[in-house]
This record gives C-alpha cells, structure tokens and sequence, in this order.
C-alpha cells in the first residue's frame, strides 16, 4: 500500500503573510506574553527589583487578609458603575443629535471628540485646577449660579471625590464612544429612516424602533470595551486624587501601582512579588467581570 506524503510547500503568499504578521507577533510576544509570564514567576516571592527570596503562599494569605485592596476591588466596581450609568447614554445621545443633517456637526464631533486624544496625566492636572477647593473653576461657577452657599471640597472630601473622578472619566471618554456609536448608525441604510418617516414615525419612536436595534451589535462591543477600560482607570484618578482622601478612590491598578513603584511620600521598598500576585488577581476580576457580561447578553439575545 503506498502512502503519499502530503508536502508543505512553502509558498510566495505564504511568506508574505508570514512577514506581514510577524512585527505585531512579536510586539504580542514582547509586550503581553512574556511580561505575563514574568508576572507569574514572582508571584511568591518577596522581589524588590533586586533581590527575590521565596516566600510560599505568604503573598496569597496577606492578599486574602488586605482590606486595602478589597477596598480597592470595590471601589472600582463603584467607580465602574457610576462611569457606565453616564457615559453610554450620554455618548448615544450626542451620537444620534450630531448624526442628524445640521450645520456644524462636525465641528461638535471634533469638540467632543477631543479630549481622548489629550494625555490622562494632563487631563487629571486639569480638573485638578477645575475642581480645587479655593477659586477653582467649578466652585467658582456654582458660586455664581448660587447653586451652593460654601465651597465643596471636590478632592478632600470623601463624600465628592467619587463624583469628581467621575466627571473626569467620563469628559475623557465621552468623545471615542460617541465615535462608535456614529460609526454603527453610518452602517444604517437611509431607506430605513425613509420608510420610518412615511410611515409616519416620529423621532423618539424612529430612534427606539429602528436606531437602538439596528446599533445592538455595536452598543454589545461598546459596553465590553467601557467595562474593561473602566476596571482598569487608574492613571487620571492618581493624578487628581492619589486615591485619597482616606482610600475613598482608591481603585484596584492605582494600589498596584502604588505596591510596585512606590508613591512620592513613601520610603518603603517596591514590593513587586505582592504587586505582581495582586495584578493576577485584578486581571481574574476584570476577566470574570467581562465572562459575566458575556454570558448575559448572549442569553439576552436568545430571549429576544
């Protein structure tokens, strides 16, 4: 019985798309695998960048004993939650106003669209200034409208600097879901709206009944990335707040990061061994978080 040997033929396209695929498999391999095996190899280990001694499960027992990072863990849910509740519905709004035929809508898209394109360090120095206790712009402006009677301590006061993140988060991010959700109701044919209009259908009922369906795939894809983004936010609340007052914003990646490179009013070595058994950690929650959400819009749209 002969047995013909398939050959692989290393052929012109084949090696074309093998280069062509090479310089983002490398940055893969660089930039995501080997730092989350790195990750993976500290985790018991008391390492402050030098040396690395073998610690067992004493990072597992004092992660489960840390009520500063759980804090952290709910803190972000929080910051999450209020993030999401005003940014999607802010951004389909705009999204659906600026894609009506009017004059200067895309000057309103430039406008919206420009502060994700400024950097989250200079953004939180920014409302650093806006939301200062004394003469800051917002307190200023509250003042005027007499909306208040006396200054509120946006950043000092554990009762508003949730709130003052907040507003931050989403003036930041506002702008690239809007984008999205523009880009979803392009891919809408106009026949649609003109069979909606003949039959007589008004705004509110054209954008429940045929705006909002037609963007379901797009408003799935959004959300995943508004959650995942939100559960990793930490660099413009370190600017604005470093977490305080009192751990009040204090989110799960700006307590790593302060575990692994330090704060400027600590002298404490780095802990990277703990940092890096916490940053596993964080990741499972963003994953779980994400595998949830997942399961549930699937079953949301078997329902429907």
């Amino acid at each position: 019985m002969n047995t013909k040997k398939k050959k692989c033929k290393i052929t012109r396209d084949g090696v074309v798309s093998a280069l062509m695929l090479a310089p983002s498999t490398i940055l893969l391999a660089v930039c995501s695998i080997y730092p989350f095996i790195w990750i993976f190899r500290y985790v018991c280990f008391d390492y402050n960048g030098f040396t690395a001694n073998f610690t067992g499960s004493r990072n597992f027992t004092r992660m489960l004993a840390d009520k500063a990072f759980w804090g952290s863990v709910g803190h972000t849910m929080e910051y999450a939650a209020y993030k999401l509740a005003f940014i999607i519905p802010l951004a389909l709004i705009l999204a659906v106003l600026l894609n009506a035929k009017m004059r200067g809508s895309n000057v309103f898209r430039g406008i919206y669209f420009m502060p994700t394109v400024i950097s989250t360090s200079i953004s939180g120095m920014i409302f650093a200034f806006i939301f200062a206790t004394q003469n800051g712009i917002a307190n200023e402006l509250l003042l005027s409208m007499n909306l208040i009677k006396t200054p509120i301590k946006w950043l000092t006061s554990q009762d508003w600097v949730m709130v003052a993140v907040t507003i931050l988060a989403v003036w930041g991010g506002l702008g690239n879901y809007m984008l999205y959700f523009t880009t979803g109701m392009n891919s809408v044919a106009e026949d649609v709206y003109e069979s909606a209009k003949i039959d007589g259908a008004n705004a509110v009922q054209t954008f429940f009944y045929i705006t909002l369906p037609m963007l379901s795939p797009v408003l799935k894809v959004v959300l995943m990335l508004a959650i995942t983004s939100a559960f990793k936010d930490y660099e413009a609340i370190m600017v604005l707040s470093q977490g305080g007052p009192g751990n009040r914003s204090m989110v799960m990646f700006l307590y790593i990061y302060n575990l692994i490179f330090g704060t400027a009013n600590t002298t404490t070595q780095a802990q990277i061994g703990y940092g890096a058994l916490l940053s596993v950690v964080a990741a499972l929650v963003v994953g779980i978080i994400t595998v949830i959400y997942l399961f549930v819009s699937r079953k949301l749209d078997d329902v429907v």
